[in-house]
């Protein structure tokens, strides 16, 4: 007897829909949460922080001593200007980590006291130094790293108009055409720099979101994939379990009057077993009703086809139900499919359970034959002989034509269901098989 609750089985158990699904951990659904809005800064690691400082430190620690030294002894610059300058530039670096206005601000001042400290005729670089330049670019660089292309864009725009604007304002005793290599060279390199860093930042942002959309596909298809292993552990314990259940209590109710002089002690045993046998059918009605995901397809696992159909006739005969089948010649040697053979076999047990349970002894007809390249299968019932709970009754908790419905779907077919005028009820099925047999 089937003695889990449906609450238990939802509770507990991953087929059911439980805890130990598929569904993604509440952490897991954090992750996979649109992020848009919030601070890309704010999902680094420490370790990334560490690496950030680190990079600009390192660049700091360069560009200070060649700043320094080559700003005074190369380009001709005051000694003590030369070296506040290069300490503003460098240091300009990894301020951009905390405070990216202020390090951009520092860092163009230094570019404009070196291009009013340049003598004239020092160098040809004018009004910036080489080592300068390198720093500048580097500058530039971490902010679209860090800040993302539109402030680094801006930043770029300001710096590029910044440089004209010392040449025309602070010749120095230079013509404004001297300082054109910078006016050119400045711009296009900072340009590919810049250019650059977006072009990897875009390619790392589509490798996140074709990470995120590969994830969310798997978590999809994993979702998917409990939805359709539990419609057809469903159909299966229907088709099976409930039609086993079915002649069990046939059986059972029978007993009395199939065996003669039948002892009262066995007859209350066949009795209780009936009992217990309503009782089973009725838990598994409640369990179906928590496994089965009405939206889902599922594969069919291999079962018996029609070859099966002389044993399931001879379990509803013994069962008291009067069953003859007729089965054409052409099917004998038709080579019908795998999927349609179980579909027509399905069909059929679940017919002579339908009428085991709510038309017991009723006369029931079973014909099978090919019509073109389908199979045609009828299942057809006489009237009960005493009073008969209808096939389909309003709140029916049962899914045993619902089942059917999906398996013909399934293989292309069409599936007709209804009351008989005479009484009883028919089942016809047209199933495809393919070529014409």
């Amino acid at each position: 007897m089937v003695s889990i609750t449906s609450r238990t089985l939802h509770a507990n158990n991953p087929i059911y829909g439980g805890r130990v699904t598929a569904s993604p951990e509440p952490d897991q659904a954090a992750d996979s949460r649109p992020l848009t809005g919030v601070d890309p800064r704010l999902r680094r690691p420490v370790l990334s922080w560490l690496m950030w400082w680190l990079v600009a430190g390192g660049l700091a620690l360069i560009f200070l001593p060649v700043n320094a030294t080559l700003g005074a002894q190369l380009f001709g610059i005051d000694p003590m200007v030369a070296v506040i300058t290069g300490i503003a530039q460098s240091a300009a670096l990894p301020l951009v980590l905390v405070r990216p206005r202020e390090a951009t601000a520092l860092q163009l001042l230094a570019v404009v006291v070196v291009g009013v400290a340049i003598p004239a005729g020092s160098a040809s670089t004018w009004p910036l130094t080489v080592p300068g330049l390198l720093t500048l670019i580097a500058h530039i660089g971490l902010i679209s790293v860090r800040y993302g292309w539109r402030a680094a864009a801006a930043t770029w725009g300001v710096s590029v108009l910044l440089i004209p604007v010392v040449a025309l304002l602070a010749p120095g005793g230079r013509s404004v055409g001297d300082g054109l290599l910078m006016e050119v060279l400045y711009p296009s390199l900072s340009a590919g720099v810049l250019g650059g860093v977006i072009l990897i930042r875009r390619w790392q942002q589509v490798r996140r979101e074709l990470a995120d959309a590969r994830r969310d596909i798997e978590v999809e298809q994993s979702h998917r994939a409990v939805a359709e292993e539990r419609t057809r552990i469903a159909r299966e314990l229907h088709d099976v379990v409930a039609h086993s259940m079915s002649v069990v209590h046939m059986q059972a109710t029978s007993a009395s009057y199939r065996i003669e002089n039948l002892d009262p002690d066995a007859e209350v045993e066949f009795k209780r077993i009936a009992t217990g046998a309503r009782a089973a059918m009725r838990e598994m009605r409640q369990l179906l009703s928590v496994l089965r995901a009405e939206d889902a397809d599922a594969e069919l696992a291999p079962v018996p086809g029609l070859s099966g159909l002389g044993e399931l006739l001879a379990s509803a005969q013994q069962a008291g139900l009067p069953v003859e089948m007729r089965r054409g010649e052409a099917v004998e040697a038709a080579a019908v499919p795998e999927r349609v053979a179980l579909t027509a076999y399905r069909l059929i047990q679940e017919s002579l359970s339908n009428v085991i349970r709510h038309a017991p002894g009723a006369r029931t007809l079973i014909d099978i034959d090919l019509e073109g390249s389908d199979l045609m299968l009828s299942v057809v019932n006489e009237a009960a002989a005493g009073p008969a709970e209808p096939m389909e009754a309003a709140g029916s908790t049962g899914h045993g034509l619902t089942g059917m419905r999906e398996r013909v779907r399934q293989v292309g077919g069409t599936l007709e269901t209804a009351a008989r005028n005479e009484g009883g009820y028919r089942v016809t099925a047209r199933l495809p098989i393919g070529e014409e047999q």
